[in-house]
């Protein structure tokens, strides 16, 4: 799930290097196939993909470039990607909705043939819901869309979208930028106002209903970092959503995330996320996050407490643990990896197994750890000791 900036994660990118080489591959193949004129060959292929509604053959023609277009689609706004190196991310939106709709990529003769497929039912196999019939034109895409057997056909007319002059909507952060770069279309849904609650505590995205925490008092460096995360949840929300079937929209992504500890020069904060976005079952993770208020950066737990490695970390937890010794969940806790989400709380530090497979993920209780318990081995030379520990 979380591709991107992490996956900032927020995930996960092809460099420019290969992605020329990707094209020039493509290329190389779509003019092959022309020249050779192997129309059985592409029908064959195309078969092997299990459908083919909209004609012509597989791949595009030689004229096409990878790139984002904007235009109508009757009247509708759409933004569309084009990528001729992985068929299976191009796609188009149209403005105002979360979901994007995939695309296969097809050509006859110089026409670029676009197929818009879709999931009905979860197991189902995509349905072709709309053909794409374009050619090149002063630089831009002009044509027509129609469902597959309908005799009405809507106008097409869509422009090169240049996705790194497009003004910011939010503020500057590096996950936004970045998101520019990797995934364009999802930077074009994301990048606009979020909404401020009445009370100022927390802003929600709009096309994703995600919610986060906010500190209105918060300095940059923190804002940025408090944006990227919701961004980077929101992304995966969207994604999430993308592959589900028509029927499985009441299903996707749910964020509950929260301020666990608030001082002076820290805050900690825990993001609970369930989700099930059509694999075999929902799953759920857990985030914990430690940051410095005024540099918005992560603050290691070795700053706070040199000797709790991840083979501690384990130590203290079974020691917590209230498990039956003769229960399942004790010998599944003994043997996982030693890998928590850690967040602190007023309490102390707590500790979540993150790493558990999905049969015994509900082993994976969160435990706090008193601050008095780990006072000896604490940094007191750090600077953030006595937001923990009062002199």
């Amino acid at each position: 799930m979380q591709r991107w900036l992490c996956l900032l994660i927020l995930s996960a990118v092809a460099s420019a290097g290969a992605r020329a080489v990707g094209m020039q591959a493509a290329e190389t193949q779509a003019a092959g196939t022309q020249a050779a004129g192997t129309q059985a060959a592409g029908t064959q292929a195309a078969g092997m993909h299990g459908l083919q509604k909209c004609g012509g053959v597989l791949n595009p023609p030689d004229w096409a470039r990878s790139g984002i277009y904007a235009g109508l689609l009757g009247t509708g706004a759409i933004t569309l990607r084009l990528d001729i190196q992985d068929s299976d991310s191009s796609r188009y939106f149209y403005a105002g909705r979360p979901l994007d709709l995939r695309l296969r990529v097809f050509h006859s003769g110089q026409t670029l043939i676009l197929q818009e497929e879709v999931r009905r039912a979860l197991g189902s196999a995509p349905v072709v819901t709309g053909c794409f019939t374009l050619t090149r034109t002063d630089g831009g895409l002009r044509g027509s869309w129609k469902a597959p057997g309908a005799v009405k056909t809507l106008k097409v007319s869509l422009e090169p979208l240049n996705v790194a002059k497009l003004p910011l909507k939010l503020p500057p952060s590096p996950g936004l930028q970045k998101l520019r770069s990797s995934d364009p279309l999802a930077f074009i849904k994301l990048n606009r106002a979020w909404v401020v609650a009445a009370d100022g505590q927390s802003v929600r995205e709009p096309l994703s209903g995600l919610e986060y925490p906010r500190l209105p008092d918060a300095s940059a460096a923190l804002q940025a970092t408090l944006q990227d995360r919701l961004l980077f949840n929101a992304v995966n929300a969207l994604e999430c959503g993308a592959n589900l079937p028509e029927d499985g929209q009441g299903d996707g992504y749910n964020l509950h995330a929260d301020v666990t500890l608030l001082t002076p020069r820290l805050i900690s904060l825990r993001e609970n996320t369930d989700y099930y976005c059509g694999g075999a079952h929902p799953d759920n993770s857990t985030v914990g996050l430690i940051l410095d208020r005024v540099k918005g950066r992560p603050v290691p737990l070795a700053a706070l407490w040199p000797s709790l490695t991840p083979t501690r970390l384990k130590a203290l937890y079974l020691a917590a643990s209230a498990s039956d010794p003769a229960s399942e969940c004790d010998d599944v806790l003994r043997d996982m990896n030693s890998s928590f989400a850690v967040s602190l709380s007023n309490g102390g530090l707590t500790l979540t197994p993150d790493s558990l497979p999905h049969v015994v993920a509900a082993c994976a209780e969160s435990l706090v750890i008193p601050y008095g318990q780990l006072r000896r081995g604490a940094n007191v030379g750090s600077p953030y000791f006595a937001e923990l520990y009062s002199k």
